[in-house]
């Protein structure tokens, strides 16, 4: 379905992304993953030809983004992190001027594509209410119809489920894997749960590269060879991690919890051998006498922190403190990509009329996206109360 052969953005002197490739398939959800300033958003902006790549190319469904930017964007549907609403119009009306914009020109089928994307995402009970007037967490449904519009074959979401209270978050996860059945759908989010609940396929960057893909029990079963062990032992910090950390074949030591005398701690086998014995004998060697002992399976929050941190100094023994992930990656770029990046397939709009919320031809020299906030939005002549969740 999509195809990005080594795609790659600079700013002046800075790599915001550096050679990327990967393949994405048709029918699955992907997640997106990576510390701040990793260069996903720059990714995902230039997969939906809203920037230009330095060099490489993204293809989707066989249309090459910058040679047929039509073509490759009408088989899109964008939700980015902040939806650009109209939020003076009612839902009913902004969803009938985007389907407009995407070529649903007679009235008839834009009223049955805007009744049947309302249903799908949960807006049929707020359809005539203002935007304005409603919750962030039906905002978000909102921009999320308006990436349905059209029928896309590839559902591009940034993330989605950011400032929702728990139970919207629940409520738009079990959109996107309702989503998953029928469209291809690329999701960032920083949270890895959300992640591993949600996605098939997991794409993971740092420092603008691709460091790993695949399933998370892929990835996770990828550095099982290195072994994680997870160990209790009674003792003062000092004195468990000293004995653990001169131990040939262990690094990454990991100071799990400290409970008045006992330490809990992790370890990674960099050999592959299982060191549990070595491990216990050296800390009864040292006084500390081991409370438990055991190796465990990698959680994809595991693998994602393998993945993306920095590795101990040289010299230093791992574990003298608990680890933390290197620093934040490069910021991407100077001129950071726009909050509002490209929707499905349409050219940025104007602002529409005030009488009917149709808008002009869509200029064709701006990005895809759904429309930005005018300059002097049209307003409804009734406003309704707001609409919580």
């Amino acid at each position: 379905m999509i195809e990005v052969s080594h795609l790659t953005k600079r700013y002046g002197a800075h790599l915001a992304v550096d050679d990327i490739s990967f393949t994405v398939e048709d029918g699955c959800i992907y997640g997106l993953l990576g510390p701040n300033g990793a260069g996903k958003s720059t990714t995902m902006n230039m997969v939906t030809g809203y920037l230009s790549p330095t060099s490489g190319t993204v293809t989707i469904n066989g249309h090459d983004i910058q040679q047929e930017p039509q073509a490759a964007k009408a088989c899109i549907g964008y939700l980015p992190e902040l939806p650009p609403l109209y939020i003076d119009m009612g839902v009913t009306e902004y969803l009938s001027f985007v389907a407009e914009l995407k070529g649903v020109r007679k009235k008839a089928d834009r009223t049955a594509a805007v009744a049947r994307v309302c249903e799908r995402t949960g807006l049929r009970e707020v359809s005539r209410r203002l935007i304005r007037n409603l919750s962030k967490g039906y905002r978000q449904r909102v921009g999320l119809a308006a990436a349905l519009l059209g029928d896309p074959r590839v559902i591009i979401l940034d993330e989605p489920t950011v400032g929702l209270d728990p139970v919207q978050m629940i409520e738009i996860r079990e959109l996107i894997h309702d989503l998953g059945q029928h469209h291809t759908v690329i999701l960032s989010s920083h949270i890895l749960s959300e992640v591993q609940t949600i996605c098939d396929r997991v794409l993971i960057i740092s420092g603008g590269k691709l460091v790993a893909q695949g399933t998370p029990e892929e990835l996770a079963a990828r550095l099982a060879s290195r072994g994680m062990i997870s160990a209790t032992a009674q003792g003062g910090r000092e004195a468990v991690l000293a004995a653990a950390a001169a131990l040939p074949g262990l690094s990454d030591l990991r100071v799990t919890a400290e409970k008045g005398d006992e330490v809990s701690f992790t370890a990674v086998s960099t050999d592959g051998a299982d060191h549990r014995a070595e491990l216990s004998a050296a800390l009864a060697a040292a006084g500390c006498p081991v409370l438990s002992l055991a190796s465990e399976q990698m959680s994809l929050e595991e693998v994602f922190l393998q993945l993306t941190e920095s590795e101990p100094a040289g010299g230093e023994p791992a574990g003298e403190e608990t680890q933390q992930p290197a620093g934040e990656a490069a910021e991407e770029a100077g001129a950071a990509a726009p909050e509002s990046g490209p929707a499905a397939a349409e050219a940025e709009p104007p602002a529409p009329d005030a009488e009917d919320g149709a808008g002009d031809e869509p200029d064709d020299s701006a990005g895809a996206g759904a429309p930005p906030a005018p300059d002097d939005p049209p307003r409804p002549e009734e406003e309704n109360g707001k609409e919580g969740d």
